[in-house]
Parts: C-alpha cells; structure tokens; sequence
C-alpha cells in the first residue's frame, strides 16, 4: 500500500448486534490499551502487527483470527512502521449468549468467555473473509447478510466449543459494585476519594487492586467507558459536541484527541453514513 486510507465502518440498522471495520493501511492505526462492551473477532488481511492481549503479547500477520472478549484489555499496533491491514467484527455479547444457548453451546443464557485469542487456521481466515465482504456488499440482500453472519459464527463457535474458558480470579465483590458504579455514572465527575470512601479501600489499594481485576486504573476505565458512550452516541447521529458533552468530557477536542487514541479514527470518520 502507497498511502494512508480512512478506516470504514459498516452498520445496518436492521443488524444492530454486528458492526464492520474495515482498515485498509494499519500504518495509521495506533491503538492505546482499551476493551470493548463487544465479543471482538479480528482478521488480519495484509501484514503483520503485534496484539496485545491482557498479558499476552503475539505476533500476528496476513490470514491470523484474532478473539477479545468483552471489557478484555488490549491494543493491536504496527510493527515498525510496516504495513498491514484488517478487519474487525463487533458482535453484541447478549446476541452471541443467545447464540451460543440456542445452540446447545450453553447451559444457561449467560456470557461465557472465550478461551481462544488467536485462531491461524485457514478455512476459518477464509470464511471470515467472504462473511466481511457479504456485509460489504450493497448488493447483497438483508437475509443474505443476516445468513452469513449467523452461518459463520455459529460453526466458530462449535469449532471452539470444546476449549474450556480460560479460568479467571472471581472478581471481589467490592470491585464488581465499584465497577458497576462507573459504569452507570461514567458521565459524571468523580474523585478517587470518593471512590475509596465507596470501597472503604486505601487509594493505593483501591488502584492496585483495580487494575489487578479489570487490567485498567479507575480512571483509565471510567475514560474507556465514555468513549463507549461516545460511539453510541456517534452511531445514533448525535452532534460530536453534544456527544462530547453527554459523554463527559469538558469540550470537544479533548473528546477527539481521546477518542482517536483508543479507537483509530477520528468521530467524524466513525459516524459517517454506513455502507449498506
């Protein structure tokens, strides 16, 4: 590739569950650690790049699947200036649940972690591909569309069936409460001492232990879901000052500066009309 191309973000509203970027020149793209509210699957179409995920660290390259679960911290960059391009696919976790659970793949509808964080076997790279450019095709029908993904996903997720979630540390539940309460007031201006009188933690553990859970600061997570309240407030066609402002940040360009840091793309770019 000779020069630099805009990222593209695919949505149909009849499709609310599934979201497409498509990434043409990674050189561009510079992710700082985030996590998203999604079921993540990347593949890797050009290139290679480095993934980091939570405390893992891979090399990737062309015909690689890569797998985040939901509010896993992680960062996917270029090596050396090197090209390389990608896709990524944003799965709504209740839609996959119910997926899953239809499917005999769960005991009860409840999100279960995925075990697998990157998949290098060819069939499925290719599937992957066909899926994306069935979604990208204006051409192409609604059930068409709808078919693919549900066709593809449901073999990916018999294929890692039998891969046991990785097993994690339970989450105290003073930190589940306190992660609850940035959650449901992300917008809102909140202080680490209020936070450690909430917990009835010291500051120093309050961070410490934090992080230890959710692989982020409170602060770090608190600015991780506003710019998640930014996007769907993008995606909803709100003004980027308004979106800006409801998400809590003081003004405009700091929602911008941030907003590129963790997600590749300016909010101009990420609300622009979908390709249908």
């Amino acid at each position: 590739m000779t020069s630099f191309t805009k990222p593209l973000f695919w949505r149909d509203a009849r499709m609310p569950h599934v979201e497409l970027r498509k990434a043409e020149d990674g050189r561009k793209v510079c992710y700082a650690p985030h996590s998203h509210a999604q079921w993540s699957l990347g593949a890797v179409i050009e290139g290679e790049s480095t993934f980091r995920y939570r405390d893992e660290c891979y090399h990737i390259s062309a015909g690689t699947l890569v797998m985040m679960n939901p509010d896993w911290v992680h960062a996917c960059n270029p090596i050396d200036d090197r090209p390389w391009a990608y896709l990524m696919l944003y799965v709504d976790a209740a839609w996959l649940t119910e997926l899953r659970h239809q499917a005999g793949l769960l005991q009860k509808p409840r999100w279960q972690n995925i075990a697998t964080a990157v998949l290098r076997e060819r069939e499925w790279y290719e599937g992957y591909c066909r899926m994306a450019a069935c979604l990208l095709d204006p051409s192409r029908a609604l059930l068409d569309k709808q078919t693919a993904v549900v066709e593809y996903l449901s073999a990916l997720m018999h294929e890692l069936a039998g891969q046991p979630a990785r097993p994690g540390e339970q989450v105290p539940s003073t930190l589940q409460a306190l992660a609850c309460y940035l959650d449901h007031h992300a917008a809102e201006e909140i202080s680490l001492d209020a936070l450690c009188e909430r917990s009835g933690y010291s500051a120093g553990h309050l961070i410490r232990a934090f992080k230890r859970y959710f692989g982020f600061t409170p602060h770090a997570y608190l600015i991780n879901r506003r710019i998640q309240l930014g996007q769907r407030a993008l995606k909803g066609g709100t003004p980027i000052a308004e979106a800006a402002l409801n998400a809590g940040f003081s003004d405009q360009p700091h929602f911008q500066r941030t907003f590129k840091r963790m997600v590749a793309a300016t909010p101009n770019q990420y609300r622009q009309p979908s390709i249908e």
